[in-house]
């Protein structure tokens, strides 16, 4: 099994970047996924989720409105639409077959009952 997430690179403040997360050896159907980051010195923090059978998608309150995620069952592909993008938004970013962050006050999870799949980062800088 393995997550390839791509999609990162050097964009400007205000920019706009597509990441995807391509499985193999899974159906990315069966299960929510998540996206989240870490910059240096900081915790990894969950961003996205969307969910398997209904594709209801959540954010975490430091992208919601800039950020959008979908799936493409047909590539088995999950991307991940960063819009308006910030300095702050600088970090690596990776994917996995678990939701967890936090939106509107609520903590949000969603995982299979097995261990998770995570894919590698993909470096995403913001700067002018």
């Amino acid at each position: 099994v393995q997550l390839q997430a791509s999609g990162g690179g050097l964009v400007q403040p205000g920019g706009s970047l597509r990441l995807s997360c391509v499985a193999s050896g899974i159906s990315l159907d069966y299960y929510a996924i998540g996206w989240f980051r870490q910059a240096p010195g900081n915790q990894r923090e969950g961003i996205s989720c969307i969910t398997a059978s209904e594709g209801v998608t959540w954010y975490a309150d430091s992208v919601k409105g800039r950020f959008t995620t979908s799936r493409d069952n047909a590539k088995n592909t999950v991307h991940l639409q960063l819009d308006s993008l910030k300095p702050e938004d600088t970090a690596q970013y990776y994917c996995a077959t678990v939701c967890d962050l936090y939106s509107g006050g609520y903590h949000y999870t969603k995982r299979r009952d097995e261990s998770p799949y995570w894919g590698q980062g993909t470096q995403v800088t913001v700067s002018s």
